[in-house]
């Protein structure tokens, strides 16, 4: 990979993991609900989960979805029931009237985040055109790899930052029922982040 493709590659892993979408939203509420530390499974099963998929989809699985659009039907019931029942447990994780009730619904764990991007239809197609631009076919496989570890070094760094400021935001929703109306405002939200992907062509 040479350095000009390097530097876009980091460049469009920064914007992707940056910008809004499921795994930010959980991400976002994880750590305002759990602190940062708790969430760490939730961001490594988030990352792990979109790079085990970029590895597939460059060792052939992108040609077979692609001849197979399918696939992509199937995955796109199965993302938003996924997320609706997500959603869901985001929105009960603190009762109305006990927001300061230390009873509350685990934190996602990294099975269940990795699930999250497995599922999602989006993410495959994403999937799809980093390995198609990033890589090359002289020596492919390496240059797949090489290109995983960059994406990593970037989206991990990058996700935790959702995950920090949910952190930071923990005093200021400490106070009354605040938390809880933050829950089912992100639940909103990840229902909300899925409805383009839901109705996509």
């Amino acid at each position: 990979m040479n350095p000009d493709t390097a530097v876009a590659l980091v460049g469009f892993a920064f914007v992707m993991s940056l910008s809004p979408g499921p795994g930010n939203f959980l991400l976002l509420a994880s750590g305002a609900n759990h602190g940062f530390i708790r969430s760490l499974p939730l961001l490594l099963g988030i990352s792990s989960g979109f790079l085990t998929m970029v590895f597939c989809v460059g060792v052939g699985l992108g040609q077979i979805m692609q001849q197979v659009p399918e696939v992509l039907i199937v995955l796109r019931l199965l993302c938003g029931a996924y997320v609706l029942w997500l959603a869901v447990r985001i929105a009960r994780s603190r009762a109305l009237g006990s927001a300061d009730s230390q009873a509350m619904i685990p934190p996602v764990s990294f099975i269940q985040a990795a699930l999250l991007q497995l599922l999602n239809p989006k993410a495959w197609a994403v999937a799809l055109i980093v390995t198609v631009t990033y890589t090359t076919q002289e020596d492919y496989m390496r240059s797949l790899l090489l290109m995983i570890a960059i994406f990593a070094l970037v989206n991990i760094p990058t996700i935790s930052i959702w995950a920090l400021s949910g952190a930071a935001l923990r005093r200021t929703l400490a106070t009354g029922n605040r938390i809880v109306w933050f829950n089912i405002a992100m639940a909103l939200l990840l229902v909300g982040s899925m409805i383009p992907v839901l109705l996509g062509d």
